[in-house]
Formats: C-alpha cells, structure tokens, sequence
C-alpha cells in the first residue's frame, strides 16, 4: 500500500516559479502510473510564468481566486473549479485573491523536464 502525506514532499520552485510538492510520479515514487501528480501553490497578486508541455495537464483549484490563460482565452477560477490544458498551448495561472491560491496538477503522461518550455 502506497500512502504519501503533503507535508512528507519537498517544496521546489518549478520553471514557471510556483511552489510545487511532487506527490506522484512514476519515475520517484516506483508505481505503475502513467501521470504524475503534484500539489501547486501561487502567492497573492503572482502570475506564474507563460510556459507550454507537450503533454496534456489538468488542474483543479483547491483554494483561492484567480485568472486561468490558455492561449488567448482567460476565464476566473474559483475553488473546484477543474481546467483541461490541452498539450502544446501556452498557459499561465494568476492569483487574484488575498490569500495563497492552491491547487492540485495532474499531467498525463508524467511530467519531465524536457516536455516543458519557459516563455519569459
């Protein structure tokens, strides 16, 4: 049985500078999985920086208020609100509200390195 807790995953700050904690991934955590899973933080007034993957993501926000961008769309998200990325467009997420903006990414398959390009 395989059970990991939030507070036992190392912060980092990933190449779109939120705070991220990996909770799984297959390639660390020895499963069978073809996604990967992380929990994302943006702090208030913050736009994490415009980048792409070529692989699908999806987020679902947990806490907080903020503007989701996909290419040229924007639409406010509000906690569980859930946003498909498709692969290869542009994204970037922004904290509109007071408090740290919480959310939840699923990538499909498992995030690397070398699918994610940094715009700015």
């Amino acid at each position: 049985m395989f059970i990991r807790r939030l507070k036992e995953c190392k912060k980092f700050t990933a190449g779109d500078q939120c705070v991220l904690r990996e909770l799984l991934h297959p390639a660390k955590a020895g499963l069978s999985l073809r996604y990967s899973l992380a929990y994302a933080q943006v702090k208030p007034g913050k736009t994490t920086v415009r980048h792409s993957l070529k692989t699908s993501e999806v987020y679902y926000i947990l806490e907080g208020a903020g503007i989701m961008y996909i290419d040229n769309e924007q639409k406010k998200v509000f906690p569980d609100s859930v946003i498909y990325i498709p692969p290869e467009v542009v994204q970037c997420i922004k904290n509109t509200g007071k408090k740290m903006l919480k959310f939840l990414c699923i990538v499909d398959p498992a995030w690397r390195a070398v699918d994610e390009t940094v715009l700015d």
